[in-house]
């Protein structure tokens, strides 16, 4: 069965304050990733974990190689956000529902139909072929008070 992103669980993820690790987040200013992290931290106000193999520090945030590599202090995560290809996507979505984040989001083109039943069925939210940014304007996302413009 094919999955259908729920517009309520979109908006709750959007809206409510939280932790996003962002997996395939670097310092290349040319990918998807590097703007979108920008618009999830300070527009929607959320704690961003960079996600990288060399874990590197993105936007001044402490990154690591993996997600089991989070420190405990710095769990659960509430949204694991994918910037990975589809074919690599299942890894990632095995990696949070071992470390307990509340849900998945799969960025726009990132599709993996298997991974999303077993994300839904350990209890994680999923979203899949949507871009927090791009879906903004439905809700009217509006820049944090104090964040920069």
């Amino acid at each position: 069965m094919a999955h259908v992103n729920d517009p309520d669980v979109v908006e709750r993820l959007m809206l409510t304050p939280g932790r996003w690790a962002i997996v395939g987040l670097t310092s290349n200013e040319w990918r998807a990733a590097y703007d979108t992290s920008l618009f999830i931290r300070d527009r929607m106000g959320m704690e961003i974990i960079p996600i990288n193999l060399p874990a590197d520090t993105v936007h001044g945030e402490v990154g690591y190689s993996r997600l089991g590599d989070i420190p405990p202090e710095m769990l659960p995560v509430d949204v694991v956000d994918c910037f990975v290809n589809s074919q690599r996507v299942g890894n990632v979505v095995d990696q949070a529902i071992s470390i307990g984040a509340k849900a998945v989001w799969l960025q726009l083109g990132v599709i993996d139909e298997a991974a999303a039943e077993r994300a839904k069925a350990a209890g994680l939210d999923v979203v899949m072929n949507l871009c927090p940014a791009q879906e903004s304007w439905r809700l009217k996302v509006s820049p944090v008070p104090g964040a920069a413009d």
